[in-house]
């Protein structure tokens, strides 16, 4: 039973290709079998993060599939998107680097502290839930002004980088810590630096 959650989130990962499969086959206006499997994995992000608190099923292998399948679909989505609307292509492109520069700043935390990668705070969720909305409301209203679009995804955008600049804040004072002795490798500690970032 507690395999559910990474199963799910398996499952959501492997909807990636299928989303682009469909929004491509689909030559209507409103891609309704898209939206479909957009809905499915993000309902399924819901399941996995339910069963993981129901059945104390977090693991960290969990913690990276969770959060790895919602930017593989979020940002296959909005590719897809920009291919019929080329002039949002700066939303992929800021995207695409915010989360490499947050990948890489966990990975820095990871080796540097030997802890686990923290979990996704308050705005990075937000993040998540309103670039679901966003992209949604492109897919189905696909006659939208390019004005309209750009204003959507740029407020998506703008929660976005206020979470990279939150993390990027939480990862200086980790780093600080760590150069002032302060953090011993230890459960405590691990917990000292979650406490942290929320």
């Amino acid at each position: 039973m507690k395999a559910i959650p990474n199963i799910l989130s398996v499952f959501r990962i492997c909807l990636v290709p299928v989303f682009a499969v469909v929004y491509f086959s689909d030559d209507g206006d409103i891609k309704y079998y898209a939206i479909l499997v957009y809905a499915i994995a993000g309902l399924s992000d819901f399941l996995d993060g339910f069963f993981a608190r129901r059945l104390e099923a977090q693991s960290s292998l969990g913690k990276l599939l969770d959060p790895l399948g919602d930017k593989l679909m979020t940002f296959t989505v909005m590719t897809c998107i920009t291919i019929t609307r080329p002039i949002l292509i700066w939303a992929v492109v800021v995207f695409f680097i915010k989360e490499a520069l947050m990948g890489i700043g966990g990975l820095i935390i990871h080796k540097k502290a030997h802890i686990e990668l923290p979990p996704a705070n308050f705005i990075g969720k937000s993040s998540t839930v309103v670039f679901f909305i966003v992209c949604v409301t492109l897919l189905i209203f696909s006659k939208l002004s390019n004005t309209v679009a750009i204003a959507l995804i740029s407020i998506a955008i703008s929660l976005a980088l206020m979470a990279l600049t939150s993390y990027i804040i939480s990862y200086i004072k980790i780093m600080k810590t760590l150069s002032n002795g302060e953090i011993e490798c230890n459960q405590q500690s691990v917990q000292d630096v979650k406490e942290t970032r929320q």
